[in-house]
């Protein structure tokens, strides 16, 4: 063995700073830097450096000091690699000289801003040396602990998500993750900043949204996102939407339905006048089943409520969250629950009202803007926001039966006569269109799935796909591919959603034994 191969090698670091503050340094990163031999930072080609002027008080004469200089920072590169082929060839040049101490037995410290693994530049050095040398990351308080201690405001609480983001996503991209979760920080503004700031405003947030410029330094800005220039923000920056837990004030639980309590003025069944305050609607779809199936929109809309409207089985889809009310109801009250609903928009409340599936589909958006169109509540604002709808989730576990052409058609006489059911089924079978078949049954009406078969069976052949999906995305999910002809109405229930095909649905058995049923799209020439 030679003398080079048995020599020891130095020890690697990764030094994480904290956020600007030298007294922010902890005890580990100030012993490490005052052992190392070599002291290795980052910098751009002013020579200036920020993790440098952080770390200065603790170096001293014998250190060797091994500045790595950036080629490019924002600018444009003639590298043939373009600006990544650039940076890509100067990390592993920084490497190789890293790793010639190394191999000389030396101790590297590599200092970093905040810490280390958090969007640093150390991470280049050690997913190329780690692997070969001894190695040990030394943690430091991150830009985003900093910015929320400056501001005096908590990141998250309780359940809260903070969600970390840097500002050069693209802005659709933020404005849905903005929209999504209940705390943020967006990192990486600078140029960044128009359009994270348009992402606030187009998710609701921007009244919320936090601005902290290099804080903990001395040139340390906190100020309203929605107050500062955007010619005036550096790269240094951190836009904060901090947590939004708080204790809610607001009128005493009613439930929909309830006798209605008024002070005899305005009959609307509020306590007196509107609220100066603005309040809303917003008609929430949840989708068909959990939280996978929930928009980012609809999930910020619902973080966003003071009020939650619903149906008990829909309202227990929804996490609970400090502060929120929660207003629970029979499935048999529509209007009434709307009607709630509105009387506390108009006292100033942001009201969600949760629907299954999409909330204008068979549900309640349609309840809430009947009510909504009624004298006392026309200047109440309602919004409606799309879910996942039980058919396309069907659709989707199945194959892809509505492929072409589809009706959708309730079952439920409940709110219209059989005789128009029956009608429109006979127009939809002879019109040859998939039918998607709601509230095909219940404990109460257990014969429309017989008459309806019945019915198809007049224009459809035997054998004709259909799709029985119950629970489609819950924990009971069970989707099952019969024959028209087989069809039984003990086989549904009020969970189960029916997908008809069309004289040219076909279900394939594929190589894993399953059934996939599929509508073609290009129909035959007549």
């Amino acid at each position: 063995m030679s003398e080079q191969q048995s020599r020891p090698t130095g020890r690697l670091y990764g030094v994480g700073l904290g956020p600007g503050d030298p007294s922010l340094m902890t005890v580990r990163a100030v012993e490490v830097i005052a052992g190392a031999d070599v002291v290795a930072y980052h910098s751009a080609r002013h020579g200036r450096s920020i993790a440098r002027s952080i770390a200065e008080r603790h170096l001293r004469p014998g250190h060797i000091e091994e500045p790595l200089v950036y080629p490019v920072t924002t600018e444009t590169t003639d590298h043939p690699g373009g600006y990544r082929g650039a940076l890509d060839e100067f990390y592993e040049k920084a490497a190789a000289r890293l790793a010639a101490h190394l191999d000389a037995g030396r101790t590297v410290a590599v200092l970093a801003e905040g810490d280390p693994f958090f969007y640093g530049s150390y991470m280049h050095m050690h997913k190329r040396l780690a692997d070969r040398y001894p190695t040990e990351v030394v943690p430091g308080v991150t830009s985003v602990s900093a910015a929320s201690a400056r501001l005096g405001k908590p990141l998250v609480e309780g359940e809260e998500v903070l969600t970390i983001l840097p500002g050069t996503l693209p802005e659709e991209e933020l404005t849905a993750r903005l929209a999504a979760t209940d705390s943020a920080a967006v990192l990486k503004l600078g140029r960044t900043f128009p359009a994270v700031r348009r992402a606030l405003d187009r998710a609701g947030r921007l009244d919320d949204a936090r601005y902290a410029e290099r804080a903990t330094m001395s040139a340390e800005r906190t100020a309203p996102l929605a107050e500062v220039d955007p010619e005036s923000v550096p790269y240094f920056s951190v836009a904060v939407l901090p947590s939004r837990v708080a204790e809610a004030t607001g009128p005493a639980f009613r439930a929909p339905g309830a006798a209605r309590e008024t002070d005899g003025t305005d009959g609307t069944g509020t306590a007196g006048a509107p609220a100066d305050t603005a309040g809303e609607v917003v008609v929430v779809g949840l989708g068909p089943a959990g939280p996978l199936w929930l928009t980012p929109e609809a999930r910020g809309a619902l973080a966003a409520a003071e009020d939650l409207v619903g149906y008990t089985t829909y309202l227990d889809r929804v996490p609970d969250r400090p502060g929120q009310r929660r207003h629970a109801s029979d499935n048999k009250v529509e209007s009434e629950r709307a009607e709630f609903a509105l009387d506390l928009a108009r006292q100033g409340r942001r009201v969600a009202v949760v629907s299954s599936g999409d909330p204008g589909v068979f549900a309640m958006a349609t309840a809430v803007l009947e009510v909504a169109s009624e004298g006392p509540y026309r200047d109440v604002p309602v919004r409606v926001l799309p879910g996942m709808t039980a058919a396309h989730a069907a659709a989707a576990r199945a194959g892809a039966p509505l492929g072409h052409d589809y009706a959708v058609v309730s079952l439920s006489d409940r709110l219209k006569p059989w005789e128009v059911i029956a009608g429109r089924l006979r127009a939809a079978a002879a019109a040859d269109l998939v039918l998607a078949l709601y509230n095909p049954g219940s404990r109460s009406r257990s014969w429309q799935v017989g008459k309806a078969r019945e019915l198809l069976l007049e224009h459809r052949a035997p054998d004709t796909p259909v799709v029985l999906a119950r629970d489609v995305g819950g924990p009971e999910e069970r989707v099952r591919i019969v024959r028209l002809a087989e069809l039984e109405p003990e086989q549904v229930d009020m969970r189960t959603i029916l997908l008809v095909g069309s004289s040219q649905t076909r279900a394939v058995t594929r190589g894993d034994g399953r059934e996939t049923v599929w509508t073609p799209r290009r129909y035959p020439e007549g």
